[in-house]
């Protein structure tokens, strides 16, 4: 298994290029087929704050990426009318107030409510609070917990000079057919239009949507996952700025779906995504041109999925990475997340002459998980709602959701808990951030708050708030720290 063939480049591409390259040295050889004609999604500009361990994993200097893929900071996402029409809440990268290890914070601010503490539970997170005040800046300790908003096709094009660097050979080409081995199955090579043979061990398919390798050629199967998110259509375009940008992505809902704003150094990236048994393509369009803010720099990418995951990622000697694999829309900027986390998954299971069934079976059970975990929090956003102003958001309160879900909010909503599961991508906080942001409140909490008395939970909720209030008063503009840290240059804008 020496020689690995990535199918594909973009973001995908890239990234697993990059990883394999640096990681493995030269106990690999890393090839990675890749036409100009053919267009990558490139819209994936926001993403969380796991991209931070994975950049370090390959030692990149945050600021020099951050200048390269013009990136600002992201502390979180503002959720507008997803509730209802005119509410929004905020779900914040950070930690809120300071769990017991019996009970999260949650459990002092409801005990404390009834004791006349009305303070929202925003107040108790340092994150949420530099975010809405436009602010930024390292924490000692690490203690700011923070991801990016970046051009992804930049993000592709950093990704590929350090993986070239590092021994990657890149080949120009359209692919014209995939070659199986007559006797096992397994792909045995990529033939280019050209003619040109590019022979593997073993094979990524990070051919995004099409899934030439794992679906195309192996024929995989895929589970729709549409009854659960409806939305199959988006649109994205780059406007200039119009203010400095903050440190937070924006998830507007409308009638038919919702729409990214995601400020950049020099640009935003806006996009309108919809259900198109609700809303028409001419419709979608004149929606997210009319609800722009600055010039139009690019013109409109018209984008069709189907939300759901490959029954299988990992197929005799082809593994799937990225959009290849399956997509649970963009809600909650979790695409790049799960390619980087198949990514580190497959370096740690990388065969060393035969593949593994057992290392097949674990890799996709893992990646399945990941899958369902994440489907689970964007369904709580489009269930969780009393609007019921549109057809859209009406199937969305009336439509069954999976049995894993109501687990999680019915448990919040009769005691106040959240439990994370065999290393669940999300946090307790994120939990209790979007289930009472989006109207699901607690009725009781753990006993363990009732212990401490008045001036007790006081004094803790007094400090702490305070706490948040100091830390965010001392630090910089967003804006500013953005220019002085990892000032881009505006002739290097995509």
């Amino acid at each position: 298994m020496r020689r690995i063939v990535v199918a594909g480049g973009g973001t995908a591409g890239w990234m697993a290029a990059a990883a394999i390259a640096r990681t493995m040295g030269r106990a690999v050889e890393v090839t990675l087929v890749e036409s100009d004609a053919i267009g990558t999604v490139g819209v994936g500009e926001s993403t969380i704050p796991p991209l931070i361990n994975f950049n370090r994993l390959l030692g990149i200097d945050e600021a020099a990426f951050m200048a390269a893929t013009q990136a600002t900071f992201k502390l979180g996402i503002q959720f507008e009318n997803w509730m209802l029409p005119g509410h929004r809440y905020f779900h914040s990268f950070g930690f809120t107030g300071k769990d017991h290890w019996s009970a999260g914070f949650q459990h002092f601010w409801l005990y404390g409510r009834t004791r006349g503490h009305d303070a929202p539970y925003d107040a108790y997170c340092v994150e949420l609070i530099a975010a809405l005040e436009g602010k930024f800046g390292h924490l000692p300790g690490d203690r700011a917990n923070y991801a990016y908003q970046l051009d992804a096709t930049l993000y592709a094009r950093f990704l590929r000079t350090m993986a070239e660097g590092d021994g990657a050979r890149r080949v120009e080409g359209k692919i014209a057919q995939v070659e199986l081995d007559g006797e096992s199955g397994d792909i045995a090579a990529l033939v280019l239009e050209s003619g040109t043979r590019v022979g593997g061990d073993l094979f990524l398919d990070c051919t995004g949507f099409r899934a030439l390798l794992i679906e195309q050629t192996l024929h995989t199967g895929y589970d729709d996952w549409t009854h659960w998110l409806p939305c199959d259509s988006a649109i994205a375009v780059q406007t200039d700025n119009v203010g400095p940008p903050v440190p937070y992505t924006r998830a507007i809902a409308h009638d038919a779906g919702w729409q990214w704003r995601i400020p950049l150094q020099h640009r935003t990236g806006n996009g309108l995504v919809y259900c198109s048994r609700y809303l028409g393509r001419d419709a979608a369009l004149e929606r997210l041109l009319g609800n722009l803010e600055g010039a139009v720099r690019t013109e409109p990418n018209h984008l069709r999925f189907t939300t759901g995951v490959r029954r299988r990622q990992w197929v005799r000697n082809c593994v799937a990475i990225g959009l290849a694999g399956g997509f649970a829309e963009p809600l909650e900027s979790t695409s790049i997340h799960l390619i980087q986390r198949a990514v580190l998954r497959l370096i740690r299971m990388l065969p060393l002459s035969e593949v593994s069934p057992r290392d097949i079976a674990e890799f996709n059970e893992q990646q399945l998980q990941d899958m369902t975990q994440v489907r689970d929090f964007l369904i709580l956003h489009y269930k969780a709602t009393e609007r019921r102003d549109s057809a859209f958001w009406r199937h969305c309160a009336d439509m069954e959701i999976p049995d894993s879900l109501t687990q999680k909010i019915e448990l919040f909503r009769e005691t106040g808990r959240v439990f994370r599961k065999n290393e669940e991508l999300f946090a307790e906080n994120s939990w209790v951030q979007v289930m009472m942001g989006q109207g699901i409140e607690p009725r009781a909490w753990h006993p363990i708050a009732e212990k401490l008395r008045d001036e007790e939970l006081a004094r803790l909720l007094t400090t702490l708030r305070e706490n948040v209030a100091r830390t965010v008063a001392a630090m910089p503009r967003h804006a500013d720290y953005v220019a002085s840290y990892c000032g881009a240059a505006r002739e290097q804008a995509a």
